[in-house]
């Protein structure tokens, strides 16, 4: 699919982001009262490369980069069950893996304590940085590297999110749940894959709900680590 940008400057982006929670992200089952409050609140157009800002609303794949097959936003429903499910608490400290431009980072920011996150890509990182300073957010430590594997920031987290696709559930990050901790990821190859809540209940123990049927792109560094899995 070829984006192109619409050529109407004076778009009203606050109506469009009601119509978005309204439109697409209340109907997929996203109702809790607070994170649509936040979805409402974070201007997703700012947060959206400068050539596709007139359709940061759009339920459309964003790319982030020149190629328009690689890394893309989230679509707003998925990034609204991701925070609904989570069901994150203002005291939680939060690992994401996949940085982006910053736009579901600063949604979690507005529910966690602190939020981790990591981006593979340079450019994108500084960008994300760059976004989240000017919307004064401070509770976010963003790094630069390759976390398809594992990431050992800290040692804990009360809630992972990886927001590419991976082959499987990656068995490194459950460990990092803490007893109550969840974990969102998608596995699966194009064009099914599905979506996991990941809960660690004890020291040893995890549960696994399947979410929704979806299909986003694959966490960079990640597309074949299935191969080296012996």
């Amino acid at each position: 699919m070829t984006l192109t940008a619409t050529s109407v400057n004076s778009m009203d982006f606050e109506k469009a982001r009601y119509n978005m929670v309204e439109q697409q992200v209340r109907p997929w089952n996203v109702l809790d009262d607070h994170v649509l409050e936040v979805i409402n609140a974070v201007p997703r157009e700012e947060y959206t490369p400068e050539k596709y800002k007139q359709l940061a609303y759009a339920d459309i794949h964003i790319p982030l980069g020149d190629d328009e097959n690689g890394v893309c936003m989230l679509n707003p429903n998925i990034e609204g069950r991701i925070l609904q499910n989570l069901n994150i608490g203002e005291n939680d400290v939060v690992l994401e893996i996949g940085t982006g431009t910053g736009y579901l980072t600063a949604c979690l920011s507005k529910l966690a304590r602190h939020v981790d996150s990591v981006e593979i890509d340079p450019a994108l990182s500084a960008l994300a940085i760059k976004n989240l300073a000017a919307h004064d957010i401070t509770n976010v430590t963003v790094s630069t590297g390759d976390a398809s594997k594992k990431w050992d920031q800290k040692q804990f987290y009360d809630a992972i999110v990886i927001s590419g696709s991976m082959p499987d559930i990656p068995e490194a990050y459950k460990k990092m749940l803490k007893e109550g901790g969840r974990m969102f990821v998608v596995t699966g190859e194009a064009p099914a894959m599905t979506a996991h809540l990941i809960t660690r209940t004890a020291k040893d123990e995890w549960t696994t709900v399947d979410l929704f049927e979806t299909c986003i792109t694959a966490l960079c560094g990640a597309e074949t680590a299935k191969e080296f899995n012996f």
